[in-house]
């Protein structure tokens, strides 16, 4: 175990906690200065989705704050570590993603704000009038966010560990934190600590990129002192690498997490802005995942790949930034995680139990069993690697694609062909997931054709033949007429201010 520093502990506990007290006053401050309804955490459209009243500077933080975390700080290094340039399918997988958010995100803004809906359960039932339908939708993200605020407990599970704390400690303060800043704070609490965040991460990122290379002789000398089978794809990993990427982007903006995001947004030009200049977290994330070869070049050993970054920070810098640095992971960490948290509380108060005299309440409490769940995953699911929760999390939120997306087509599918989809391809991608210890890809031979193809994509193809073929079945007077698009408004039309 690692001994205690006291200069790294104390610049961690300073920052970490400073970031917990701010978000979780910011509603305090606001009901005392700013007064009236929209201040208060009374409303659960205020707690759970900010007042919808988020402008293109707050959209922008928010949707990368809950879209980079610890899966950017400590799982994609560790793949990196241990897999070489397999590792690097986050890249493509995110600049995939943007025009998918610039297409698809501001049409299904459209129709939440003319709707007042504020989940994707909510849309699919205004979209196929199904009370079923809708309950699978909504238990779906409820369940598959909790692998991925998992992914977020290890992150600050391990920088906590790398501090020098023993023995369960870690975990147990990784867990309170993060509930602590969710009952008391609400979605304005990550949305404005995510400046902080993202300042923190940046300082952190660009001193490790400039400053670690000089300190092995420059990037030439990093290069050069990488196995030189590091940096490449191996032979037979580049099918799994394309649709492990391909997967993860049509996954990514499903979750209730980054949908809150997006909904809380205050127009729809507003999610058009942050496509177009979100691609700017694409560049961190691909300097974040290099720390993965530094890490070999650095002679870092360690059979714990989680421990790959807090190693390599502990070995090249003084001990007060080490702590600075390890609150930038655990805070990038937090405040996606509250994010997520949000997120699937706003789908039980609006879909699985509707009309709570107190659903700010209910929402708290449903967020605390979230992370209670997310903590048992920790706990009970053994992944080789912390990427694979947030890739098995994937595999569940893609079954709600057809009826989210394919939904918004003019095209008219039946509840009862999206039920069947759902239900076939959720048992093929567990059952996948089961057999192969949550390996997040799965070998296919077909013919003379065989490679490892990712988990989620060939459960997302099962679901989608499923829906095709019901819907050849299903009488088509039988089917729901498509939802009217709604009109265009000052407000779902207009300019986005800047917040």
């Amino acid at each position: 175990m690692t001994s205690i520093n006291p200069w790294a502990l104390g610049v961690f506990i300073f920052f970490f906690a400073a970031t917990i007290l701010i978000g979780s006053s910011i509603q305090w401050l606001r009901g005392l200065f700013g007064g009236g309804k929209s201040a208060t955490t009374s409303s659960d459209e205020e707690w759970s989705l900010g007042g919808r009243q988020f402008g293109a500077w707050v959209t922008w933080f928010l949707v990368g704050g809950d879209f980079y975390t610890a899966y950017t700080v400590i799982a994609v290094p560790a793949l990196v570590y241990a897999a070489g340039g397999f590792g690097f399918f986050a890249l493509p997988y995110t600049i995939i993603v943007y025009p998918f958010i610039f297409l698809v995100m501001p049409r299904l803004w459209k129709l939440a704000h003319a709707g007042g809906h504020s989940t994707a359960a909510d849309l699919v039932r205004a979209r196929f009038n199904s009370r079923p339908l809708e309950i699978v939708v909504a238990i779906t993200g409820l369940v598959a966010v909790m692998p991925y605020i998992a992914l977020q407990l290890i992150g600050i599970r391990t920088v906590i560990q790398a501090l020098g704390l023993p023995g369960d400690i870690p975990l147990v303060v990784a867990f309170i934190s993060l509930a602590a800043y969710t009952w008391l704070g609400g979605l304005h609490a990550p949305a404005l600590t995510a400046f902080i965040k993202d300042i923190m991460i940046y300082i952190a990122v660009l001193v490790a990129v400039t400053v670690i290379p000089l300190h092995m002789g420059g990037y030439s000398a990093l290069f050069a002192g990488t196995d030189t089978t590091q940096p490449v794809l191996h032979s037979g990993q580049g099918l799994p690498y394309a649709t492990l990427a391909l997967s993860s982007a049509l996954a990514a903006f499903l979750y209730p997490h980054t949908l809150t995001g997006i909904l809380a947004a205050k127009s729809a030009d507003t999610i058009r802005q942050n496509a177009v200049f979100l691609p700017i977290y694409t560049v961190v994330l691909g300097l974040i995942a290099m720390l993965g070869l530094m890490a070999h070049t650095a002679g870092i050993k360690t059979d714990n790949t989680n421990m790959v970054v807090p190693l390599l920070f502990q070995q090249i810098f003084p001990s007060w930034f080490s702590g600075f640095c390890f609150a930038a992971i655990a805070v990038g960490a937090l405040v996606p995680a509250a994010v997520m948290a949000i997120g699937a509380a706003n789908l039980v108060t609006s879909n699985l139990l509707p009309r709570q005299k107190n659903p700010v309440r209910t929402s708290r409490i449903t967020a605390l069993a979230v992370k209670i769940g997310a903590l048992l995953c920790v706990l009970f699911l053994n992944a080789k690697f912390a990427i694979d929760f947030q890739l098995l999390g994937g595999v569940i939120i893609l079954q709600t694609f057809p009826a989210l997306v394919l939904g918004l087509l003019r095209i008219r599918f039946s509840a009862a062909a999206m039920l069947a989809g759902w239900a076939a391809g959720g048992i093929f991608g567990l059952g996948l997931c089961w057999m192969d210890g949550l390996k997040p890809i799965h070998m296919v031979t077909l013919g003379g054709f065989s490679g490892n193809i990712s988990t989620g994509l060939l459960s997302l193809l099962v679901n989608l033949v499923v829906v095709g073929v019901v819907t050849l079945l299903k009488p088509a007077a039988e089917l729901p007429a498509a939802a009217p698009a709604p009109q265009p408004t000052a407000e779902t039309s207009g300019q986005a201010s800047v917040s």
